[in-house]
């Protein structure tokens, strides 16, 4: 074989050699850095564990505590305790009815209130009506809320007189006698408030096996009403819408 035919079976060895290594690169299932375009992927993010983020807390509670945010904020939006009814706690939408409302009581056997106040004042679009319980336990009281065509007195079934154009009868229940509960229980009877717009007399019925009765005199007509529980100090709350 000539010079020539030699330099023809290098080159063609070459070539096949080239071929060979370009198609071993296309095959390998690695990106070719020379590749316009493609480079190596990315590590995947790594996920917060359970926690890590921050969650916010509305402050919301019906019953009126605040929760604590997930990332360890231990502030407490439940609204700290006044002297007066004027305290400001955001409570359940009022309803769009003049429906009862009630409330099972908790602790039973082991948790005696007695109700020792009872406070009223106006705020914007409602008159709020507070009623202040103390005693031993750590349990919640109960209530039926509810407009009724006339007042009276539990067992003996006797009248009560109440100044408003309709009546809202407030029982709570779970309370107790101040013997078992150890607190002085409010005082009055009859409580009428200057300057309020809904609530023209609140009617104190006292104890009696087990519940609490209280009547508020409404002006006009039943007006939307909503019932909530505060706590620290232990509180029932009745808003009625002006």
């Amino acid at each position: 074989m000539g010079r020539a035919g030699h330099r023809t079976a290098s080159t063609a060895a070459a070539l096949a050699a080239a071929a060979a290594l370009l198609l071993a690169g296309c095959t390998s299932g690695q990106p070719s850095s020379q590749e316009p375009g493609v480079g190596l992927s990315s590590p995947a993010p790594i996920a917060s564990a359970p926690g890590d983020s921050p969650s916010a807390d509305d402050g919301s509670a019906g019953d009126g505590a605040g929760g604590d945010g997930a990332g360890g904020d231990d502030t407490d939006d439940t609204p700290e305790p006044t002297a007066s009814a004027t305290e400001t706690a955001a409570g359940p939408p009022f309803p769009a009815n003049t429906r009862p409302d009630t409330a099972e009581p908790s602790g039973e056997g082991n948790t005696f209130l007695t109700v020792t106040d009872i406070r009223v004042a106006e705020h914007d679009r409602y008159d709020r009506v507070v009623f202040d319980l103390d005693g031993t336990g750590d349990g919640a009281p109960g209530w039926r809320v509810e407009y009724v065509d006339q007042a009276s007195d539990d067992g003996s079934g006797q009248a009560v007189e109440v100044d408003g154009d309709a009546i809202l009868r407030v029982s709570l229940s779970g309370t107790a006698m101040p013997a078992d509960s150890g607190v002085e229980e409010f005082p009055g009877e009859r409580v009428e408030p200057d300057d309020t717009d809904s609530v023209e007399e609140i009617v104190y019925r006292h104890w009696f096996e087990g519940y609490t009765t209280t009547f508020v005199g409404v002006e006009d007509d039943r007006r939307p009403f909503r019932v909530f529980l505060l706590e620290d100090p232990t509180r029932v709350v009745v808003d009625v819408q002006h």
